[in-house]
């Protein structure tokens, strides 16, 4: 963990290294997730099992790669009655939240006789990758596949890996909730592949969202343009910006929250007390003793985390905003004096009662958001991800006379002569 403070000499240096310390790098998996892709590309469903067979240590059919409505019931059936509310209270808040991000259309007439606009359609298709390795997240499959079912999206895919032949029936519940019925037990970026590709079973998708591993992350880096991505999304940040009024304890827990995700991730905390500063890290330390994960925490805080003392909350702002962390905890008496100064962020949790825990689960904004700095130029899953506008243009005889001419200069001018016919050709017709 490091331990900062804007006034030290080399400041600048030591904040810019932790900037660009957890950089992903994917060149060592670039030439293995090629490799996968291009033989699920030639072989299907052949491959698709092979590479499950090797990687998940589970040997199948083409015929057992989907699993069963019946599999999926049982699991809901398995599961406990406060465990189903509570993915019920969680979809029920995420559906509302993403309900109310459905766009207008837009339809208009101009004074040059045009009629023009856009509708909102949405993608046939999308198909969602849920990880199922080190620990497997029914909260993910809610938080991707209630946007895409909001927008309108008629069919869902769900890919999820199923090691030693152990599939999370939580993980199964939530898709059962959210009213999933095509799941494959099938992971790692054969499973991209798949869903990019098609295979003799699984149909191909326009759209694939979720996270996974450094193969995961490559292999839809690669898939891209033929189908689109959310994102390429590296390990979990997090900023907690607090005063003294709080519980160092309850921003301990905060800063661990995000440190139990992955040894990757990386949590920082900001202050102007350097006091309250002492206090956090004890209790961070204290924290770990109890937590499930603490090996998975104690590498991701004690080699990505950071303390930051500052002199005065905008310094923190500019930080922040360096930062653009994916998550942002203000944890302050009068969190509105910092809020509008934030630019460059996933999602802010403001004041002491809404820690980012909560926005994992049953908030309402997504939870998929943008990681490793990409805050500056994107934006958390939505609706609209799932959704695209298509333009339109209506003329009359008013119109291509009021602006054609124009057309026909401009074209002329690129040396584009059957652009300018096309309009031209038109006015001619008009002027008999």
């Amino acid at each position: 963990m490091q331990y900062l403070f804007v006034t030290q000499p080399n400041f600048q240096k030591a904040f810019n290294h932790l900037l660009a310390a957890r950089a992903m790098d994917t060149s060592a998996v670039k030439q293995p997730v090629t490799d996968i892709l291009n033989r699920i590309k030639a072989h299907g469903d052949t491959a698709l099992c092979e590479y499950t067979t090797k990687f998940d240590r589970l040997s199948i059919t083409s015929q057992q790669l989907r699993i069963t409505n019946e599999e999926i019931e049982q699991a809901y059936q398995r599961t406990s009655k406060e465990l189903l509310d509570a993915l019920n209270v969680a979809a029920s808040r995420i559906k509302a939240f993403h309900e109310k991000q459905l766009p207008p259309d837009l339809h208009y007439n101009d004074e040059s006789g045009f009629e023009l606009g856009y509708h909102w359609r949405p993608m046939d298709s999308a198909g969602l990758y849920v990880p199922g390795g080190t620990a497997a997240y029914p909260s993910s499959v809610l938080m991707n596949a209630i946007p895409a079912k909001v927008a309108g999206v008629k069919r869902l895919a769900m890919c999820v890996p199923s090691p030693d032949g152990h599939l999370n029936p939580l993980v199964l519940a939530a898709a059962h909730t959210v009213g999933i019925t095509e799941i494959y037990r099938i992971g790692g970026a054969q499973a991209i592949a798949a869903l990019a590709f098609g295979t003799q079973t699984i149909a191909p998708v326009d759209y694939i969202v979720g996270p996974g591993n450094a193969y995961v992350a490559e292999a839809k880096r690669q898939v891209y343009g033929l189908v689109g991505i959310d994102s390429v999304a590296g390990p979990s940040e997090v900023v907690v910006l607090a005063d003294c009024n709080n519980d160092p304890t309850h921003i301990a827990l905060d800063l661990l929250a995000q440190a139990e995700h992955d040894k990757m991730a990386q949590s920082v905390f900001i202050t102007n007390d350097e006091a309250f500063a002492d206090q956090v890290v004890n209790a961070v330390e204290q924290q770990l003793q109890v937590l499930s994960r603490q090996e998975i925490a104690r590498a991701s805080w004690e080699n990505h985390g950071a303390v930051i003392v500052v002199e005065d909350w905008s310094q923190a702002a500019e930080l922040i905003n360096q930062i653009a962390p994916e998550h942002l905890e203000l944890m302050l008496e009068d969190p509105d004096i910092l809020f509008n100064e934030i630019r460059h962020a996933g999602t802010i949790f403001v004041g002491k009662w809404c820690p980012e825990a909560i926005g994992d689960y049953v908030g309402g904004p997504n939870h998929v958001l943008p990681t490793s700095r990409t805050a500056r130029f994107s934006s958390g899953l939505s609706v609209f991800d799932f959704m695209k506008r298509t333009t339109f243009l209506k003329s009359n005889k008013k119109g291509i006379q009021t602006v054609g001419p124009a057309a026909v200069a401009i074209a002329n001018t690129e040396g584009l002569t059957a652009h300018a016919l096309s309009i031209s050709q038109r006015l001619k017709s008009l002027s008999k």
